[in-house]
């Protein structure tokens, strides 16, 4: 009896698994059937298209960019504060904005309101490599300063254009950090010339390049380059409600950077060629008002351009009546009704170049040419400073 129930048992094993066997082989045969039909068909990767050929202008775009990037820097600029508690100082990250590499010698153009009122600055490469800035010059008439890294590898200056062969709808390229993220490419086409913008200090920007490339925060001091890779101007400022770019902006002339960098390199500042002129800007204003356009010349200096042209300045008899002197109304075909109109047709040209310029005596029009003079030397404010460096 016992005999036949330990049989029972163990058949009853077998048959049990064996069933367990054949159960355990349909589910792996069909299992991913099952989780199929819960999960549904299985997710592949799509098909990769390869790519054509870009066009022969995105081509050209990234060509010039990877170019020009080795040229462009992002500036960092910093202030030294003083705890007044321990009286020990401190400096302190003041902003940002871009530059460029101006030539061998390791000079960086950038606008002048990013290092204003810094007392130090940091350059980054496009390597990565971060090198101590000095400031050599400074013009806030054109927004431009000069900075020149200290020691650290060379790195290409980008190549010049020329800002009077700007035309309106032509493609442009602005490099910069705009809001710190460094390196940023934005396009777009030359929408006017000759723009007019207030800058700092209650100065006036004049002959700026007008673009709806996209400039913002951090693209100051930026190259905008041709659709060759060519410098024509340095990106200062934008015109917006918000802050952020809304497709006007404004770049410097290269050709006014031409004339303006290789003056601040020199002597740390700039001047634009002189007359050798003596004139008041409260006189000539009274002057407008009475319906006089011009400046009036009230001195000529001895030796001077205006001196070895024979202009005439005002003086008085000796009975004490006043005897106008001459009164200068274009120079270099540019009409001159005020004092500032006068500094715009001097700041065109260079000491040395020759140019007309027409005036009036005893009513009369009178034209002479003129070889403008240097600018006198003197003191650069602008450069004064702990991180003023020498040339």
């Amino acid at each position: 009896m016992a005999k036949t129930m330990g049989d029972r048992r163990f058949l009853s094993r077998l048959v049990l698994s064996a069933l367990t066997a054949i159960i355990v082989g349909i589910a792996w045969q069909s299992g991913p059937l099952l989780i199929q039909s819960f999960l549904g068909p299985p997710v592949e990767q799509r098909e990769v298209n390869p790519r054509a050929d870009l066009p022969a202008e995105e081509r050209s775009v990234i060509e010039t960019f990877q170019a020009a990037r080795e040229s462009v820097v992002f500036i960092t600029t910093s202030a030294r504060v003083i705890d007044p508690w321990t009286r020990r100082s401190a400096e302190v990250s003041q902003g940002t904005g871009s530059g460029f590499i101006w030539d061998a010698q390791g000079h960086v153009v950038t606008n002048h309101h990013v290092i204003a009122g810094a007392d130090g600055a940091l350059i980054q490469l496009a390597n990565g490599e971060t090198y101590r800035a000095r400031l050599i010059g400074a013009d806030p008439a054109h927004d431009l300063a000069v900075l020149r890294i200290e020691g650290g590898e060379e790195a290409p200056p980008l190549p010049t254009g020329r800002s009077a062969d700007v035309q309106v709808g032509q493609k442009v390229l602005a490099i910069g950090n705009p809001f710190g993220l460094d390196w940023t490419l934005t396009t777009g086409v030359v929408s006017a010339l000759d723009r007019e913008f207030p800058g700092e200090d209650r100065r006036t920007l004049r002959g700026l390049i007008q673009t709806d490339a996209a400039i913002n925060p951090g693209n100051s001091g930026g190259p905008l380059l041709d659709s060759a890779g060519r410098l024509i101007g340095v990106n200062t400022a934008i015109f917006s409600l918000s802050g952020a770019s809304a497709g006007i902006g404004f770049a410097v002339p290269v050709d006014i950077v031409n004339r303006v960098v290789p003056q601040l390199i020199e002597h740390g500042r700039y001047s634009p060629p002189e007359l050798g002129i003596e004139y008041d800007q409260r006189i000539n204003e009274l002057a407008r008002r009475q319906g006089l356009s011009g400046v009036l010349v009230l001195g000529v200096e001895p030796g001077s351009a205006a001196d070895r042209i024979g202009l005439e300045p005002a003086s008085f008899t000796s009975d004490g009546r006043l005897v106008p002197g001459d009164i200068i109304v274009e120079v270099g075909g540019r009409p001159v009704a005020t004092s500032e109109d006068l500094m715009v047709a001097l700041d065109t040209h260079e000491p040395g170049d020759e140019v007309e310029i027409t005036f009036l005596r005893g009513g009369r029009p009178n034209t002479r040419n003129i070889t403008l003079d240097d600018p006198p030397d003197g003191p650069s404010p602008d450069t004064a400073g702990p991180w003023a460096g020498s040339r």
